[in-house]
């Protein structure tokens, strides 16, 4: 009757506790049923102090089937589903073990604390990945099209084409990447920059999906397919992050299994030998493997990486680095040099025309014509300064441009009215056959490159008719990572298209250990090996179609999130507000990740060892040698967590 009594007590408690959590379960359920065995654990203490054995083993066999679940779930799976060892064996094997020799509450302690661990571990997971969920949250699914005729309807934004208007209210989410054409407002882009000051926005302003629209109406044009546009990319980047593997956890999980295997072996013989060689009585023999096998456990090893690098992300993306895989990060830090490509990167990216230059016999509007008429096909940031400065000084319509070709590195080539116009560097003159031997023109290049300053020469057939000079600014935040890089023994060249003095000019005023001028896409990928020859470990940064092949080249590539989809695509880390200040953060945060990672594994591996050394001693007891594994389980997953903070 007193059994009947304890076990209808027993479970009237425990089906009370479910109803009371039942809401926190769904949420939370390997918390929930860690701290529920935990529970169940402290009653079937209290009744075993109060001689109730058989109601306190009731309680832990609950506590067991409870608190073990989902590591036993997870155990089970890998050995029967993937055919791999793994430590919940081993834990599940040693917590059986303790009850079949009467340790039912060391058994229990075991299987609370592990799960404990384990759960703490989910945690880690779902807090490193809270980002990405707010993100996916924030992605807009519907938008409102405008049609041909003016009238409005709501479609998918996996619906809207290239070229579709659409209209965006005010406090909608933006629905597409796309520019402006009707309408002011302020737009938040928090969620792509971490930036919380609104961002003015008019007609020509480019806009970004998943961004928050203010108080004005605005008219956007589309520029990109939901699929490839900014947000869902940074989405995308994310979760690939998630799912690499740095080199330090691919080796953690590689010898996972053989070293379970070991265990195995070792516990086997602590079974045998002490027994029939040693004199020891079968149940101290038995209790001595027991404790050996959670001792000997990898549990903390195990949790040494992965919390602390998905800890690490997760901060890298709330402050707008994102990161194609856990290796860059891991990597990042042990970087010798890293390359920087000028215009986007160092510079603004948004360069103007500061001189003009055009010959006395040459019509200046049929000159400001022609460039406009032939650059505005380009969306290169030189192009895109000529065509704003030339288009001011023109009042009629601008020539039909005929053939027109872009030679990669030079400029472009076209013809209008027949007749072969040049635009572009020193070279694409040169390599036009047009001699550029004037004293006049020669100075002037000279004294316009020393400013820093780009050179564009335009001709009209053989002879040279204009040059302008172009300048980028330079960013302001440039200067003090290029002396954080330093500072950390890092090796910063650059590399330009631009001539020898420009970049000399550039180089000087950012502080740069060195530069290399008049680089092709090729020349750049050539430059990247050569340094990777001599150091061990290269960064590229860059934000261009032409820095692709040198980003992929590198050991490391950084795209600026203002760049081209190709150099995005190409990267491995791209900085979502194109701050270079960024990588000084990517950097930071790629050295406290390896440093605390030593830690942890220096930290689990020493307790293991303690742990196994006082097991042989005989002066460790089941539930000491549960909590100093388990609990040293739980302190390296605290201390990955610390990457939380910037």
């Amino acid at each position: 009757m007193e059994l009947q009594k304890n076990q209808s007590t027993s479970t009237s408690l425990f089906r009370s506790c479910c109803s009371k959590a039942t809401k926190g379960v769904s949420r939370h359920r390997e918390l929930f049923f860690s701290l529920l065995g935990g529970m169940l654990l402290l009653i079937g203490f209290l009744l075993e102090r109060q001689a109730l054995g058989t109601a306190a083993i009731t309680l832990y066999a609950l506590s067991y089937c409870i608190g073990g679940y989902y590591k036993a779930k997870e155990g089970v799976k890998d050995l029967f589903v993937d055919r791999s060892l793994n430590v919940e064996i081993l834990m599940m094997l040693a917590a059986i073990g303790a009850a079949s020799i009467g340790y039912w509450s060391e058994g229990a302690i075991l299987i609370f604390i592990f799960s404990l661990s384990g759960s703490l571990e989910t945690y880690t997971l779902q807090k490193s990945e809270k980002d990405l969920s707010n993100l996916m949250k924030l992605a807009p699914n519907e938008a409102t099209l405008i049609k041909d005729d003016g009238d409005l309807v709501v479609i998918p934004v996996n619906d809207v084409q290239i070229g579709n208007t659409v209209l965006v209210r005010p406090g909608e989410l933006i629905p597409v990447d796309g520019t402006v054409v009707k309408g002011e407002t302020t737009v938040d882009e928090s969620t792509l920059t971490g930036e919380p000051v609104p961002v003015e926005k008019w007609e020509g302003s480019t806009i970004f999906n998943g961004t928050m629209n203010g108080k004005g109406s605005m008219t956007v044009k589309v520029t990109k397919r939901n699929e490839d546009s900014l947000f869902q990319k940074m989405i995308t980047l994310v979760q690939q992050a998630k799912s690499e593997r740095p080199p330090t956890q691919q080796w953690i999980e590689r010898i996972e299994g053989p070293y379970v295997i070991i265990v195995l072996t070792f516990v086997a013989v602590m079974l045998t030998v002490p027994y029939f060689l040693l004199g020891w009585n079968f149940q101290d023999t038995f209790y001595r493997a027991m404790v050996l096998l959670v001792v000997a456990s990898p549990c903390a090893v195990v949790a040494s990486v992965m919390p602390a690098l998905l800890s690490a992300i997760s901060t890298g993306a709330r402050n707008g680095v994102l990161m194609k895989g856990g290796v860059f990060l891991e990597q990042l830090s042990k970087a010798d040099a890293i390359v920087f490509d000028k215009t986007g990167t160092i510079t603004s990216g948004t360069p103007e025309v500061t001189d003009v230059f055009i010959q006395e016999d040459v019509l200046r509007e049929e000159v400001y014509e022609a460039v406009t008429a032939i650059e505005r096909q380009s969306n290169h940031p030189l192009a895109k300064a000529l065509v704003s400065f030339s288009e001011k000084k023109i009042d009629e319509s601008l020539p039909n441009v005929g053939s027109i070709q872009d030679v990669t590195g030079y400029g472009v080539e076209a013809t209008i009215h027949d007749i072969r116009w040049s635009i572009g560097n020193k070279a694409l003159m040169e390599r036009s056959n047009i001699i550029i031997s004037n004293d006049e023109w020669l100075a002037m290049e000279k004294c316009w490159q020393e400013d820093g300053k780009t050179v564009v020469f335009v001709s009209k057939g053989a002879d040279v008719v204009a040059a302008f000079a172009i300048k980028d600014q330079i960013r302001p935040e440039a200067k003090k990572t290029v002396q954080f890089l330093q500072s950390m023994g890092m090796k910063t060249v650059m590399l330009t298209g631009d001539n020898e003095a420009t970049a000399a000019s550039i180089a000087k005023e950012v502080g740069l250990d060195d530069w290399i001028s008049e680089c092709l896409p090729e020349k750049k990928v050539n430059e990247v090996v050569e340094l990777k020859e001599k150091y061990k470990s290269v960064i590229m940064v860059g934000d261009g179609v032409n820095d692709a092949p040198a980003l992929a080249k590198a050991d490391i590539g950084i795209a600026m999130g203002s760049g081209t989809d190709v150099a995005i695509d190409t990267a491995d880390l791209v900085l979502m507000k194109s701050e270079l200040d960024k990588i000084r953060l990517s950097l930071q945060l790629s050295k406290r990740l390896n440093r605390i990672v030593k830690q942890n594994l220096v930290f689990s591996i020493g307790v293991i060892l303690l742990l196994i050394i006082a097991n042989f001693a005989q002066d460790l007891s089941l539930p000491l040698g549960v909590i100093g594994h388990e609990g040293s389980t739980i302190l390296v997953i605290l201390n990955g967590l610390r990457l939380l903070k910037a």
